[in-house]
């Protein structure tokens, strides 16, 4: 078995863009991913490799995947991350109905892809490559935000020729028509993505270039104008002849989703990315409202509903206690002004 920097080899994962991934042992025996990016001679470390690195060494929170060490040799860079079971895509192809997920567990997915995304942008972090492939899940159903190595990059590449047309699939319409003003929303518009995906199990815009990606989106959601979106025929990539498509009933489109998850839907695939909600507002939109509640009626949850909502009972539990905790702890402490 390989070593590298104390850490023990232990089987190949996957291969990427700019790196290997394996599963290995660290030196306190914890099971840990190992990201092995290999350097060129000449020009070093990709540059990719240390924005991820600077980003990820900051961010600390239970729906962000944790970097746990960093390993730098002449000849590779080696990166330690929290060993999780398998990405979102893996997850529906595996516990699915044709990929498509029970609506309980979509929401419990839904709030903590969106709880990572909200400190994301506290922290002043743009994913900008979120897609199934980089939400990782582990065993106990928590999910995390993986691989920044686009977060803050000026412009992604697209590579049609390889993995990286799956990106597309996720990319916000500004993006697409050239605009280099991102702001916070371009990750808002892939969750909105990812949810529907979730819902049918199969990408709700799956286009084959730039060009066709942006026909695949007007096709639903209609050709965007200067009325229906102020300022898109700015854009680098505008073209005036494009093909005037009316707007579909997304209702028609996807009628597996309840009201009130058609309606945090609509305010996530908004055109106009200033009014696209942010994550904080998504996380109080009232389709959650329903996922601290204890559950009456059992008997017509499947065996993975009922396990997302236990586990919602029991997070819901910790914060209760918490804020219990500190509640009293408030009791406890002295008015201002007492002296003893």
């Amino acid at each position: 078995m390989a070593m590298e920097g104390n850490y023990q080899r232990l089987e190949h994962l996957g291969e990427g863009t700019y790196a290997t991934v394996y599963k290995g042992r660290s030196p306190k025996g914890e099971i840990v991913a190992l990201k092995e990016i290999h350097l060129d001679p000449e020009e070093g470390a990709p540059s990719t490799a240390i924005r991820e690195i600077s980003l990820m060494k900051e961010l600390d929170h239970e729906n962000v995947l944790k970097l746990l060490d960093v390993v730098h040799t002449e000849t590779k860079l080696m990166l330690v991350f929290e060993m999780m079971d398998k990405d979102l895509k893996r997850y529906m192809d595996a516990n699915g109905t044709h990929s498509a997920l029970p609506a309980a567990t979509i929401k419990w997915f839904m709030y903590q892809m969106l709880s990572g995304i909200k400190y994301c942008h506290e922290m002043r972090v743009l994913h900008r490559d979120l897609k199934p492939q980089n939400l990782l899940i582990n065993s106990r159903n928590q999910l995390k935000l993986a691989d920044f190595g686009l977060a803050r990059a000026v412009g992604i590449p697209v590579n049609t020729f390889s993995n990286e047309v799956v990106t597309l699939w996720y990319r916000a319409p500004d993006v697409l028509l050239g605009s280099r003003n991102y702001s916070n929303t371009i990750d808002i518009w892939s969750a909105g993505c990812i949810m529907a995906e979730m819902y049918t199990g199969r990408p709700l815009f799956a286009g084959s270039n730039n060009d066709d990606q942006l026909l695949k989106i007007f096709r639903i959601m209609g050709t965007p104008s200067e009325a229906t979106w102020p300022g898109v025929s700015r854009f680098p990539n505008w073209k005036s002849n494009f093909p005037q498509y009316p707007m579909q009933r997304l209702e028609q489109c996807l009628p597996q989703i309840d009201q009130y998850g058609m309606d945090l839907l609509k305010k996530l695939l908004v055109y106009d990315p200033n009014s696209r909600w942010e994550a904080a507002r998504c996380l109080s939109h009232p389709y959650f409202q329903d996922l601290f509640q204890i559950p009456t009626q059992h008997a017509l949850q499947t065996p993975s509903q009922l396990q997302a909502q236990q586990q919602l009972q029991q997070l819901h539990l910790r914060q209760h206690q918490q804020q219990m905790q500190q509640h009293q702890q408030m009791q406890q402490m002295p008015p201002p002004n007492q002296h003893y």
